[in-house]
């Protein structure tokens, strides 16, 4: 249907990539991955034609239909609806003709309207408005009175009615709220056709596509499947004895040490199966050198009792007398992981800035732990970041009593390590800007992050680290995401934001998926559904663990983090020794011999620090 063959491309005499040979068949769906600004979306403006390549050709199929879902939508007098319609091009010009058609030609057209099922159209492009969130009033409004984000909403659904041969889809879920990302992961299974997806969104990756273009050193390389067997299939490809990979042979080895010392005594067998889990984890995509993220670590915030913010009767809106939310009573915790549910326009973000201090209430009560600190993630601050200001120049303003060392030492544990904190906000990156975001927003170091949509400029390497860094963040998460892989990897508690209030969601995130899809979503094989009392008992006893844990989970973290320096320091020594070994200094070898010995002793103390701090972890039981 269409081919790529050898083809290269650059960009302001930058190469992007080169060599790039594809084949897209027919009803193929496949997923587009790859770092932020390695050419992606370049490659699926070449495919749709709106760029050619600067060295091979693209081979297409008579007749293809290639339809790009543009990431900015104009607005304009005509309705959400009227724009869906005009989408289909031949049923357009079909229906204008019509008025004016008699005779043969009027019944040609009649008949080839029934064959396209023209006559249907409008409730079909009712359904695909509904389904992203875009309700009857909305749809009969002018676009103009529509934002952008609920323009890419219609942008689409217009691709989506249209059914081109092959759809490109870039970014689809960025403007979506977690409902309507559920609705179209649905609809996009069942797409009749062709379809190309660029996304960081891993639950998406791992529904939709039969097969994964990856997209790295310049270079595209096909894995049939899904993300999920694309990340094991390149993690086999990736067998580099990277400084990362050492590190995750090294956890393995300790993980496995457990594993085989417990695995066959009946006391701790949940246990074992808890770390062979882990050691499953451990198999999945390892970064390769020209893909590699910086970690993120959030700062230690200070310990404050419990509750961190309690709620009582509280209403809360933008006009006296016209609350959004109302009779809210809710109490958030140190170390609480609360995720919010419910579709755009509900009140989520109006909940997120009551939390951030950002609203007062109009009615009722809001507690807060003396000191507390908030930290708020919203998109519209990266927005607001000064192009021409540094990621250093913006911290230092926001800590001006802290030397300079301290801020880029702060930097660093967000990516912005020795040049990079210097450079002007304009040349960064969206993810980069969403890092510097998140340190601007934890300069305080929050007892409580509320992140709204924290990951739309993240890539999936990127998303991992903010998973890793939250996992070891000691404060409370109260999370706003359309992406269901990361709720499932964060959040302990659910609260649905519905019919003007708040309140705690009793089950979990697959049936609120079924809730909201009906017949679409059927439910897990075998899949019992739990009481709700059971449920509730269940989260309090995993918060009561998590606080007994943590000290425990804190001398883990220490112990590896001493083996790690223990083997970087090993590795240093090994290196020093060479070149002693070359001058033929024979004192420098004795002293590095003695220093590379204590080295390997550290290394040892902490591995058997590491084994018990592990099994104490494994004794306090899961949590």
């Amino acid at each position: 249907m269409l081919t790529l063959r050898n083809i290269a491309c650059r960009v302001d005499g930058r190469l992007l990539f080169a060599g790039v040979t594809a084949q897209i068949g027919t009803r193929r769906r496949l997923g587009l991955v790859g770092r932020n600004g390695c050419g992606k979306t370049t490659l699926l403006r070449l495919i749709a034609g709106r760029l050619q390549p600067d060295e091979g050709e693209i081979a297409r199929a008579r007749g293809l239909t290639v339809r790009l879902v543009d990431q900015e939508v104009q607005g304009g007098p005509e309705s959400p609806r009227a724009a869906v319609l005009a989408a289909h091009e031949e049923r357009a010009a079909l229906v204008a003709e019509a008025d004016g058609a008699e005779g043969a030609r009027r019944a040609e057209i009649e008949a080839r309207l029934a064959e396209i099922g023209a006559h249907a159209a409008p409730a079909r492009a009712a359904r695909l408005l509904a389904g992203l969130g875009i309700d009857e009033a909305m749809q009969q409004a002018p676009l103009a009175d529509l934002s952008g984000g609920w323009r890419m909403r219609v942008a689409l659904a217009a691709a989506l009615f249209a059914e081109p041969d092959l759809l490109l889809l870039d970014e689809p879920t960025n403007h979506l709220d977690l409902e309507a990302a559920a609705w179209l992961e649905s609809h996009l299974k069942r797409y009749p056709r062709a379809l190309v997806v660029v996304s960081h969104d891993r639950t998406l990756l791992d529904a939709v596509p039969d097969g994964i273009l990856h997209m790295a050193g310049r270079g595209l390389t096909h894995y049939p499947g899904n993300y999920t067997r694309f990340a094991k299939s390149h993690a086999v490809s990736l067998a580099a004895a990277s400084a990362q990979q050492a590190r995750i042979e090294a956890k393995r080895r300790q993980l496995q040490g457990f594993v085989d010392r417990f695995r066959y005594n009946a006391s701790k067998a949940r246990q074992a199966q808890s770390r062979i889990k882990a050691l499953a984890r451990l198999e999945d995509l390892p970064i390769a050198a020209d893909e590699r993220t910086a970690d993120l670590t959030l700062p230690e915030p200070a310990t404050l009792a419990p509750p961190l913010m309690s709620l009582a009767g509280v209403a809360v809106g933008y006009a006296p007398g016209r609350p959004v939310l109302r009779g809210l009573t809710l109490r958030i915790d140190p170390g609480e992981r609360i995720a919010l549910l419910g579709a755009n326009g509900n009140g989520k973000s109006t909940f997120a800035k009551l939390l951030a201090n950002l609203l007062a209430p109009e009615r009722g009560a809001v507690t807060r732990a003396p000191r507390l600190a908030v930290g708020y993630f919203a998109q519209h601050q990266i927005d607001m970041l000064e192009p021409a200001g540094t990621a250093f120049g913006h911290l230092a303003r926001l800590m001006p009593d802290a030397p300079p060392d301290r801020v880029r030492a702060r930097l660093g544990a967000f990516g912005f390590g020795g040049e990079k904190a210097d450079v002007a906000v304009a040349a960064l990156s969206g993810g980069e800007k969403a890092r510097l975001n998140l340190a601007l927003v934890s300069h305080r170091a929050p007892q409580l992050l509320v992140l709204d949509e924290p990951t739309n400029h993240l890539d999936i390497q990127s998303r991992r680290a903010l998973v890793e860094a939250l996992d070891i963040y000691d404060g409370a998460v109260v999370l706003i995401t359309h992406d269901m892989h990361l709720v499932q990897l964060v959040a302990e508690r659910l609260w649905l934001v519905r019919g003007g209030t708040v309140r705690a969601y009793e089950g979990d995130l697959a049936d609120y998926r079924t809730e909201i899809l009906g017949n679409d979503a059927p439910r897990r094989a075998g899949r019992e559904p739990r009481p709700p009392s059971k449920r509730r008992a269940e989260r309090q006893a995993a918060a009561a663990a998590r606080a007994e844990r943590k000290p425990l989970k804190d001398a883990v973290a220490a112990a590896e983090q001493g083996i790690a320096r223990a083997q970087a320091a090993q590795q240093s020594l090994q290196a020093a020794l060479a070149t002693a070994a070359q001058a033929n200094d024979a004192a420098r070898i004795a002293a590095l011999s003695k220093e590379l010995a204590e080295a390997k002793r550290a290394e040892a103390a902490a591995e058997s620090d590491w084994l018990a701090a592990a099994e104490a972890l494994e004794r306090a039981g899961p949590g």
